[in-house]
């Protein structure tokens, strides 16, 4: 606080110091890139692009991000949080049923699933993106495997539940059917295939 020439009291102007502006041009990098990936797909996605549709220097791509397969993916891992979120209904059918009808929404979008089948795809051919591919991959499984930890100590899993197996079998439906296309995502089925899964871990 500063003192005016009357000596009263002055407030101080508000700080909009770097780390706001910083905040808001992260930001808007990841959106650029997310959309940019959704419109044109990775193989024509460019920083140079990124940086004009973000409307920032492209050296302040490259200071935050080591390479486009890094920036891609976290622009993906970000856009996904907010369409996939953890859910948490206070049971397991619930909170996976939710889960997989989200991620079933995003694969019945053909303009968002060739967006992942081009990243899946680019994952198995190129060593670079496939590490930040995995690890958003793990991410994902990571939210599923709270889940069924949360449910582990409700005691609505035994406790030697093969938790990584368990995960797969979440997550098998949606890759092969995305992948394959024989047949639908359909989020209307998301309760049916939860159940399958449930009465195969818990044997009831």
């Amino acid at each position: 606080m500063s003192i005016t020439p009357s000596g009263t009291p002055a407030s101080n102007p508000p700080r909009t110091g770097g780390r706001l502006r910083n905040e808001d041009a992260h930001h808007s990098v990841l959106e650029a890139t997310a959309a940019l990936l959704v419109e044109n797909g990775y193989g024509a996605l460019t920083i140079e692009g990124v940086a004009k549709r973000a409307n920032v220097a492209k050296s302040t791509v490259y200071r935050w991000w080591k390479s486009k397969p890094t920036l891609v993916m976290d622009a993906y891992a970000h856009g996904t949080a907010t369409h996939v979120p953890e859910p948490d209904t206070g049971t397991l059918a619930g909170d996976l049923t939710a889960f997989v009808a989200d991620l079933y929404r995003i694969g019945r979008d053909p303009v968002r699933a060739e967006a992942l089948t081009g990243l899946m795809a680019e994952a198995q051919l190129d060593p670079a993106f496939a590490e930040p591919f995995r690890a958003w991959v793990a991410s994902r499984r990571g939210v599923v495997a709270t889940l069924f930890t949360r449910a582990v100590t409700r005691e609505e899993l035994p406790a030697a539940t093969d938790l990584a197996h368990a995960t797969d079998l979440v997550f098998g439906p949606f890759w092969y059917r995305l992948l394959v296309a024989h047949a639908p995502l359909d989020p209307a089925d998301a309760e049916a295939h939860v159940a399958t899964v449930l009465r195969g871990l818990t044997g009831r």
